[in-house]
């Protein structure tokens, strides 16, 4: 990651440890060499972990789909939720998220490739998802978060990382607090640095192949 920034003049991205279907004493582990912040798919896989190492007081980032019947325990859950991509969703959020705590860092994610199977907005809806979210002040809005369609060739989603960056670009215009844009993984995480990413997911360079998929 720093070999990338340099080599593209980009600052030096935000690593999220993607823990998802890892134990717990997988990310004690990666904690222990001073990794903070965890990126899960699951609200009930996330309980779990958020307890067992809760005196580790790591970050909790939710990247997988959110279903807003589930809003009210990821809203307790999470410090970062990076998949907020419909009205309702940023509505019950705000509702559950106790105004002791810290606003609930928000992306939103948002499907950049148009493809009918994926979660996300549509790029022109952003802008409104956006202004619905700033006016919430549970919730703090961040940035975008986005997955590419995937290819064999890694070279063949940074059109889809460029206009990413230009869609968060546009955002700041009228949100300059903005500052993380979600994108990249272990394949072409080095193209995304390129491209602007402020943050990339991590999984599999880290951790290895992932064991198979845990349920919902």
């Amino acid at each position: 990651m720093d070999n990338a920034a340099r080599l593209a003049q980009r600052p030096v991205p935000q690593l999220l440890a993607v823990s998802k279907t890892q134990d717990a004493t997988a990310v004690a582990e990666l904690a222990a060499a001073g990794q903070r912040a965890f990126g899960e798919n699951y609200v009930q896989e996330a309980a779990t972990k958020t307890a067992a190492l809760a005196e580790l007081r790591l970050e909790w980032h939710l990247i997988g789909h959110l279903q807003s019947n589930k809003a009210e325990q990821a809203a307790r859950l999470f410090d970062w939720v990076q998949t907020v991509d419909r009205p309702k969703l940023v509505a019950a959020l705000a509702r559950h998220r106790d105004p002791a705590r810290a606003p609930l860092q928000a992306l939103i994610q948002v499907n950049i490739d148009d493809e009918a199977s994926k979660h996300g907005c549509r790029p022109e809806d952003a802008p409104a998802l956006a202004a619905a979210i700033a006016a919430e002040p549970r919730l703090r809005l961040r940035g975008l978060m986005v997955i590419p369609t995937p290819h064999a060739d890694p070279e063949r989603r940074r059109p889809a990382f460029r206009r990413a960056h230009a869609l968060f670009e546009s955002l700041r215009a009228d949100h300059p607090g903005l500052d993380t844009l979600s994108m990249g993984m272990s394949d072409d995480y080095a193209i995304a640095i390129e491209e602007g990413a402020t943050m990339v997911r991590i999984g599999t360079a880290l951790f290895g192949a992932r064991p198979p998929k845990a349920a919902a």
